[in-house]
């Protein structure tokens, strides 16, 4: 089960379809930025606007718990993105809770959290 939740968790990175994600993403779900926090339809405007750009994300670290029919997922990155037309380099704890929902995984959760203490390779 782990696998698989790391292997969505991969799927839900960098150059996505929309249509995958909106499949992925519980109705109910949940995602805060540094921008701010909102549920799926604002999320899904701003992947299909480009409003943010995922250029590319060094995984440093992943480690996931499964909890009955909840899974926790955290992935520690340094993240190169787009943002208002400016690329930025941050390191990031990305916090990625999925469900359970007739027998597949649904993204409940994802939050990325700025580090502020210095990558430990």
């Amino acid at each position: 089960m782990e696998q698989e939740v790391i292997n969505l968790s991969k799927e839900n990175g960098t150059g996505c379809p929309s249509a995958i994600l909106d499949a992925l993403f519980h109705e109910k779900s949940v995602f805060v930025h540094m921008g701010g926090s909102w549920g799926k339809e604002r999320e899904m405007e701003i992947i299909k606007s480009g409003g943010i750009h995922y250029k590319k994300a060094d995984i440093l670290e992943v480690s996931v718990n499964v909890i009955g029919t909840t899974a926790v997922l955290l992935n520690r990155i340094t993240l190169l993105a787009v943002v208002g037309g400016n690329e930025v380099t941050n390191p990031f704890m990305v916090t990625e809770v999925y469900v359970q929902q007739d027998d597949s995984w649904k993204l409940a959760s994802l939050s990325f959290t700025k580090l502020i203490t210095p990558e430990q390779h």
